[in-house]
């Protein structure tokens, strides 16, 4: 019994390597995930989807070492959430280190417009993009007006709106409507009173 309980949680290896290991996997995950880009985040092809189930996997043994304890691994998953939770904290005050690690929104449509050269810098395919609208309920991108992708690869759609001298025409052609509804009630009612009337 005692033996099963040291195989559980004695350490293999001294508590400062790991404690180092997942700190320099992190880090090394942080840089790799900023410079594969924001597609890599959210916006997944069956590729990216494999090289995100098989990273950890790789990464795993880097993590651990030779060490299989109970007791290693608790300190490796600590060490990670402690080091994500320092991170987060410390670039929610830092603003413009946020933004250097996470990056900036990039403009995939402007004013309707497709952005070819920022769709090769997002490593996105206008396929992709359209099944993103989709998602978002357009039925193309031509009722676009303006799409952005953001840091943590989400893509919001903004709808083209109407120019204004549509919106006019618009309205005036209501109140035409609406005009003609209301002659055809005055005629109707006139002719009923002539029917009832037929002398005046």
């Amino acid at each position: 019994m005692q033996t099963m309980w040291q195989d559980m949680f004695a350490l293999s290896l001294p508590i400062l390597e790991k404690v180092l290991r997942p700190l320099i996997v992190y880090i090394f995950l942080v840089i790799g995930l900023r410079l594969a880009g924001k597609h890599q985040l959210a916006q997944l092809n069956p590729f990216d989807l494999i090289v995100l189930l098989t990273l950890s996997n790789t990464l795993q043994n880097a993590i651990i070492g030779a060490d299989n304890s109970v007791s290693g691994g608790l300190i490796g998953a600590a060490t990670l959430l402690l080091i994500n939770y320092i991170v987060v904290r410390f670039l929610f005050s830092h603003e413009r280190l946020d933004r250097l690690v996470e990056g900036d929104p990039d403009a995939l449509i402007e004013n309707g417009r497709l952005r070819v050269d920022r769709l090769k810098k997002e490593l996105l395919t206008k396929a992709e993009l359209e099944t993103a609208a989709h998602r978002q309920g357009f039925a193309g991108l031509d009722e676009v007006d303006q799409a952005v992708i953001e840091p943590g690869g989400t893509i919001y759609f903004v709808a083209k709106k109407p120019p204004a001298s549509e919106i006019k025409q618009s309205e005036l052609k209501n109140r035409l409507d609406h005009i003609s509804r209301q002659l055809a009630t005055i005629q109707q009612a006139l002719k009923q009173n002539r029917e009832a009337h037929p002398g005046i």
